[in-house]
């Protein structure tokens, strides 16, 4: 339920009036719908505040993982068209935390790479997942919440041609 206050809002859900037992009664899509779009307004919000945005934060991860990555496998592994991540570098590259060069085997590739800000602010933003508990309540068995998450996803996008959004 959105007000004109709230409508088009990302991680905004008005539940005003709303009792315990009218939120037991909707679909489940409906609820995952809603929980979902507060989680990330609640996450985003915590990103901000270390300057980076889900995506950043996807790409970081990536990167922290394996590097140096060519910009179109790091598209590929985040789930995201190469326009989409080339703009997310864009951002993470003015605050300093990744660093783009052409490959030497291929002039044509742009390798990225983290830089030392960039790994602090991946440990930084990594050890967010502490605050979890306190952002989903302590109701949440999060262990299997996350394993129905995995499994969701999992199942989603096994369908040839389905794919992440992003």
């Amino acid at each position: 339920m959105s007000t004109p206050a709230t409508a088009g809002v990302p991680g905004r859900v008005d539940v005003t009036g709303i009792g315990a037992d009218d939120l037991a009664d909707w679909p489940t899509g409906r609820l995952l719908s809603s929980a979902a779009r507060l989680v990330e307004g609640a996450w985003t919000a915590r990103l901000a505040e270390q300057g980076l945005t889900h995506a950043g934060l996807m790409a970081l991860h990536e990167l922290a993982q394996t590097q140096p990555l060519p910009v179109l496998e790091l598209a590929a592994r985040c789930q995201v068209t190469p326009q989409t991540m080339t703009r997310t570098l864009d951002r993470l590259e003015q605050h300093g935390l990744v660093m783009r060069r052409r490959a030497a085997a291929d002039r044509r590739r742009l390798d990225v790479t983290l830089t030392a800000s960039g790994e602090r602010a991946y440990r930084d933003a990594a050890d967010m997942s502490a605050a979890e508990p306190a952002l989903l309540g302590d109701v949440v068995d999060l262990a299997l919440l996350r394993r129905n998450l995995v499994a969701i996803v999992e199942h989603l996008t096994s369908a040839p041609g389905r794919t992440l959004p992003g």
